[in-house]
């Protein structure tokens, strides 16, 4: 049974944010000892959903669908419990305020709240929120305060194909619908979320 319980994510819930804690010491050179990264290009995991956390550790480990090699090898020696113990560490911490650039504010919060009906890009709140929190049953990650940058960069992965673990294709679609500019403004607007 346990072993069911583990494999069907339901574990998750079940993490020890303790030792989660120690675990995740060898995470903090990039994602902050509280799970706010300093640098740009790493994202911010505090405050995000355990459930999420966990399926991009596991997309790492697998290799397959997202891609990069410190983190295939962060995540190569984690058992699914010290995934959830990571992840239980991480969601309980809380994410620290990003901003928005003052010049893509506008535009990013036209595609954020209502996307671009001429393009196709869906408003990007139905499925992440108005305030960016996400939605932990559907598995949609919180984005408020998100480094911009990191964010730029998940969207180009997806546009690009380069980053592949999205259900149905949900964000490989959305965001091959995208210009650059429209990337931009959302990745700095989501930063500004709070």
């Amino acid at each position: 049974m346990a072993t069911f319980v583990a494999a069907s994510g339901a574990a998750v819930a079940g993490g020890d944010a303790a030792a989660g804690k120690a675990r995740a010491a060898a995470c903090a050179g990039c994602h902050g000892p509280d799970g706010n990264s300093a640098a740009p290009n790493f994202p911010k995991l505090a405050g995000q959903h355990a459930r999420y956390i966990v399926k991009q550790l596991k997309d790492f480990k697998q290799g397959k669908t997202r891609k990069d090699p410190v983190m295939q090898g962060q995540a190569a020696g984690l058992s699914v419990q010290d995934m959830a113990n990571i992840a239980a560490f991480y969601a309980g911490q809380k994410t620290a305020p990003g901003a928005a650039a003052e010049d893509k504010v506008a535009l990013g919060e036209k595609i954020y709240r209502g996307g671009n009906q001429t393009s196709g890009v869906p408003a990007c709140s139905a499925c992440h929120g108005p305030s960016g929190a996400g939605n932990p049953l559907a598995n949609f990650p919180r984005l408020a305060g998100q480094h911009a940058q990191y964010v730029a960069k998940a969207l180009r992965d997806f546009k690009s194909g380069a980053r592949s673990n999205d259900a149905g294709r949900m964000m490989r679609d959305v965001a091959a619908k995208m210009t650059d500019a429209e990337i931009d403004a959302v990745a700095s607007y989501i930063a500004g979320l709070h």
